[in-house]
């Protein structure tokens, strides 16, 4: 782990997530405002980021922890309270994506993998904060979800499920944590130029291969709607919006088509 911390009068945030991505996007839009940082991910590129950020002013504490794992969101949360500061703002923005056909492509273990990442980490880290921040009368939740939490996700069935999963548990959580001094935001960003698309073998598909958002707009966006308490805000460009709003209208089953559309291989097995 990186670098303790001295006692500081600076706001804290715990970000998931923030190796690459959207995820660093956003720790480096909290440590231009002049927070300090506590920092996850399951890759070591955690600690390469450290210099990056320090250099904006601020303290960072960087913990590799597979939050996959129980045992990973635990150390997390460990290493947030060893700070000594309750954090300010818990951004929950870890996810992956697996792309196939669920029943004849990839492994289960690489489903549950995702569903543990993508589920199970946010049940349990706001579970844990949550519980403080309700005790101490304040602070901030960000979710990371996507525009695919709107539709149903043929060939990411587990993905886009477990955004609508976020989505639907985010709404719940604010609705229940109304006049408590504590908001929360879901951030819902559409195809973005992150390792996204690559990690879940999608560079030959309609959407891996599109015009993708920068994430610094992405996460601009999202610190921004955090920020001024909104419920939530779709991140980039315009067309993510016009998406959102038709998902909004359009029944599940033709959303369902669409995806296909964007997200299936061009070179795919199954026809």
């Amino acid at each position: 782990m990186h670098h303790a911390y001295e006692e500081s009068n600076k706001q804290l945030a715990v970000i998931t997530g923030a190796s690459s991505g959207i995820g660093l996007e956003l720790a480096k839009e909290f440590a231009d405002h002049d927070f300090n940082l506590v920092i996850a991910a399951e890759d070591n590129g955690i600690h390469a980021v450290v210099p990056q950020l320090q250099a904006l002013g601020v303290d960072v504490v960087a913990v590799q922890a597979n939050l996959a794992t129980l045992e990973g969101n635990e150390k997390l949360y460990q290493a947030a309270k060893a700070v000594k500061r309750l954090p300010d703002v818990l951004v929950v923005n870890a996810g992956i994506g697996v792309h196939g056909d669920f029943v004849r492509d990839n492994s289960l273990e690489e489903h549950l993998d995702l569903v543990h990442l993508n589920v199970l980490s946010p049940v349990i880290l706001i579970k844990k904060f949550g519980r403080d921040m309700l005790e101490a009368g304040k602070g901030k939740i960000l979710f990371t979800s996507s525009i695919a939490s709107l539709m149903p996700g043929t060939c990411m069935a587990t993905y886009n499920a477990s955004k609508a999963f976020i989505e639907s548990f985010a709404e719940a959580v604010r609705e229940e944590l109304k006049d408590t001094g504590i908001s929360v935001t879901t951030l819902l960003p559409g195809a973005t130029e992150t390792n996204f698309f690559i990690r879940a073998h999608m560079e030959d598909t309609a959407v891996g291969s599109g015009k993708k958002d920068d994430p610094a707009d992405v996460a601009f966006d999202g610190f921004k709607a955090l920020m001024e308490g909104k419920d939530h805000v779709v991140g980039g460009s315009f067309m993510n919006s016009v998406q959102a709003t038709m998902s909004k209208v359009l029944p599940d089953v033709v959303k369902a088509k669409m995806h296909k559309s964007k997200a299936k291989s061009q070179h795919s097995r199954h026809h």
